[in-house]
């Protein structure tokens, strides 16, 4: 196997870490192989989409996701550093409105597999960083939704200490009580 899964404290939400080989010319590994994910996601997934983003140290996107359409998401840092968020919106999940978070980084090659019903959102903790992530459906503008990264009932524990650089969207995110969650 060329790769170490990982489940977190929501069993949902996976830490994927490849195994890497080094030299001093560099190093190889194999980022994606859909056989070996779907081995340890344990069900069939189809990404439609790739993106790749850049964002400055103190920007945090999210959390977001699509209340149609819903997104799984696997996620990975090429340059930089984040520190990663999933937060359960599936109201029939015993881990219901709970939040795990990773640190991604280019130097760790971690991945995170963040399936549909969950909200996603990252802040970059190095000067900047390059988020590419593959999603199971499109994006969908007029079914996206942003929760509040700084609801005090989550209580995320961002690695922060001033005020993160956010988008309107994110500014004026929903509560998780005010906000649509799956069934």
């Amino acid at each position: 196997m060329l790769m170490n899964t990982i489940p977190l404290a929501i069993p949902d939400v996976i830490v994927i870490e490849p195994k890497v080989f080094g030299d001093d010319r560099g190093f190889f590994f194999e980022s994606f192989n859909h056989a070996k994910f779907e081995a340890a996601v344990g069900r069939r997934v189809n990404f439609v989409q790739d993106n790749h983003s850049r964002s400055m140290q103190g920007v945090l996107r999210g959390l977001h996701y699509q209340i149609q359409q819903p997104q799984g998401k696997l996620v990975r840092v090429v340059a930089g550093s984040v520190f990663d968020v999933a937060v359960d919106l599936r109201r029939s999940s015993p881990t219901f409105g709970k939040w795990v978070g990773e640190v991604l980084s280019a130097d760790n090659k971690k991945q995170l597999w963040i399936p549909e019903g969950f909200a996603h959102g990252f802040v970059v903790l190095s000067e900047s960083a390059e988020f590419l992530y593959k999603t199971t459906d499109y994006w969908a503008p007029e079914f996206e939704r942003s929760v509040l990264w700084n609801d005090t009932d989550l209580n995320i524990s961002w690695p922060i200490t001033t005020p993160p650089l956010l988008s309107g969207k994110d500014t004026n995110g929903a509560t998780l009580k005010a906000a649509e969650v799956f069934a």
